[in-house]
């Protein structure tokens, strides 16, 4: 696999759309923290150090296309434009955190963009396998089979009393971070998010934005992920999860057929002005394109809009964020106007199929 076609195509399949309540779950990620033992956390690691742990995991690129029948391919961070970095991101294959910093930094990512491996983040190995829709269970089992292949080539810090050595303390244990990508737009459109982020937290779990910690919840997209691992195993972290995910779900589909019941002209009214918006016009800029797309995908999902399939929203979640559509120019320099203008054309071409389904 060439890293031009990991970047030039816009969906991994882990965001492709479908899946289980793939109408309201974007996709379901297991992250695994592991360290080298013996070798000093990044944050504390000499240099020569952090690149040993890149060389020691350069090496089992072959073990990973072995056994996991799949091809991977090794990535040097500093080998790649700033441009590249942040198209990664945006494509969830990285971190934020992780393209901010990136001597020393590999990556290893699968064919798929499924799993990836970032080295050298905030600990030595971040393992992050991507499925579709609510299926954390089948995303801990990937995860865990990346796992035994590594494991078997190398030592990772652990403790019989502890588990597995983090960077930070909420990671110690399992080292397991799972996380659901959920689209709700109807509980914000009811104001019942507040309740929901409140309960969540009172469980012990985080409600974050689009990317992840620190990051905004724009276009009614939110990430609930565990806060901590030590206590648990990665099965009781798992089913805790899809369980809450599960109710958050069912809170979303009972809102929606409140809105179809008590303001079905309103919410009909709501999407079509943002289609018509997305239709027709000519500039728009990041966050408005997000909140209209957001409320467009929920008329296709609740029957309003026909014509228009669900998984375009998940393709523009990438292909209108600012670092691709600068890599679609084909340009180093692409000025903010010249964005909005591109990324009203590449909308307009992909939504025009919608018929009133009322």
């Amino acid at each position: 696999m060439l890293i031009d076609a990991l970047l030039d195509h816009p969906v991994t399949p882990g965001m492709a759309g479908g899946g289980p309540d793939g109408d309201i779950v974007l996709s379901s990620r297991v992250r695994l923290a592991r360290n080298m033992k013996g070798i000093p956390f990044p944050n504390r690691a000499s240099k020569e150090k952090l690149i040993e742990v890149v060389e020691e995991i350069r090496k089992s690129v072959n073990d990973l296309s072995s056994d996991d029948h799949h091809g991977y391919m090794f990535v040097e961070m500093d080998k790649l434009s700033p441009l590249e970095r942040y198209i990664l991101v945006e494509k969830h294959i990285v971190s934020p955190n992780f393209v901010d910093k990136v001597v020393d930094r590999g990556l290893v990512v699968r064919d798929d963009a499924a799993v990836s491996i970032m080295i050298n983040e905030e600990d030595h190995l971040r393992i992050q396998c991507l499925e579709p829709g609510l299926n954390l269970q089948g995303a801990l089992n990937m995860a865990n089979r990346i796992d035994d292949i590594l494991e078997a080539r190398h030592n990772f810090a652990f403790l019989e009393q502890c588990g597995y050595l983090t960077a930070c303390p909420t990671n110690v244990g399992t080292g397991l971070r799972a996380s659901v990508m959920v689209h709700l737009p109807a509980l914000v459109l009811t104001r019942q998010m507040n309740r929901i982020i409140g309960a969540a937290t009172q469980l012990g779990l985080a409600v974050r934005g689009l990317y992840g910690e620190g990051s905004e919840a724009i276009g009614n997209i939110f990430q609930i992920s565990n806060q901590l691992t030590l206590g648990n195993s990665e099965q009781e972290i798992i089913e805790n999860l899809q369980s809450i995910a599960k109710q958050v779900v069912d809170q979303e589909r009972s809102a929606r057929k409140a809105l179809a019941e008590s303001s079905q002209e309103a919410i009909a009214d709501r999407v079509w002005r943002a289609y018509g918006v997305l239709r027709y016009a000519r500039s728009i800029n990041a966050k408005e394109a997000m909140t209209m797309l957001s409320e467009v995908r929920l008329g296709i999902d609740m029957g309003i809009i026909d014509g228009v399939p669900a998984t375009v929203f998940n393709e523009l979640l990438v292909t209108t964020r600012p670092n691709f559509l600068q890599k679609i120019a084909g340009r180093s320099e692409v000025q903010p106007n010249e964005r909005d203008t591109m990324r009203a054309q590449l909308i307009r071409e992909k939504i025009k199929g919608g018929k009133d389904n009322a």
